[in-house]
């Protein structure tokens, strides 16, 4: 009797154990990756300077130095690629561009290295999103599936958060990769289609702390149909 109670109670602690990792909730799952990744709630009021590397196959090393001061609505983003220099200063609803040092510049020119304030906002989009995960994922318009799934990727198990955006906001389905038991977020996918195996997974290295905050130190891009490479780019702190 005494050994039939006590593999009822194993029993019982081994479902419960197993039920808890069923069940944990997406809600979860992302709340403990943003403890993990932005442990002081910095990103809100992130003031920084911090650099990114881009590597791509065929064409010369892009540097990017960006620096953010988010409660002053500010984002500046200095390019040098090759023999040429570009900049945007965007505050607010406003936006300054110069190539090379200039203000001025020929059609021509802007077309070239697609210099606008539409791309200016498009990039500071792009980097404080990228950058900004797992916690942009708190953002108004973002659809986080209540159903957290299990994965294996490259031979390691994950917890993966599946999300969409409101249409005026985006339009792509999302994958997000957490250890499951650090929950660093180590990789994420998009699809325009998924039916269509289209978009990219991007497998991120290493970690980067930027005032306070853990970001990927590496991410390397490919295209999910068929495992091309596409680039890298790598993160490190610029002095202000």
């Amino acid at each position: 009797m005494k050994r039939y109670c006590f593999t009822l109670f194993v029993f019982g602690l081994l479902s419960a154990a197993s039920g808890y990792s069923q069940s944990v909730s997406a809600e979860e799952v992302l709340e403990k990756a943003i403890a993990f990744h932005d442990p002081n709630g910095n990103w809100q009021s992130l003031q920084a300077t911090f650099k990114v590397v881009m590597e791509t196959p065929n064409s010369p090393e892009r540097i990017s130095v960006i620096q953010v001061d988010f409660p002053k609505q500010e984002f500046n983003l200095d390019v040098s690629q090759g023999d040429h220099t570009y900049s945007y200063q965007i505050q607010d609803t406003s936006c300054e561009i110069t190539l090379n040092g200039s203000k001025e510049y020929t059609q021509k020119e802007a077309e070239q290295f697609k210099l606008s304030c539409e791309r200016g906002n498009f990039m500071k989009d792009y980097y404080t999103y990228l950058y900004g995960l797992p916690m942009k994922l708190n953002d108004p318009g973002t659809n986080l599936d209540p159903k957290t799934e299990k994965k294996t990727f490259e031979g390691k198990d994950y917890l993966v958060l599946k999300v969409t955006y409101d249409a005026e906001i985006g339009k792509d389905t999302w994958y997000f990769y957490f250890d499951p038991t650090t929950y660093a977020m180590e990789v994420y996918q998009f699809y325009h289609d998924e039916n269509k195996n289209d978009g990219e997974y991007i497998i991120l290295k290493g970690l980067e702390t930027i005032e306070g905050i853990k970001m990927p130190k590496t991410r390397a891009w490919y295209m999910n149909k068929d495992d091309k490479y596409l680039g890298t780019d790598t993160l490190s702190k610029e002095a202000q």
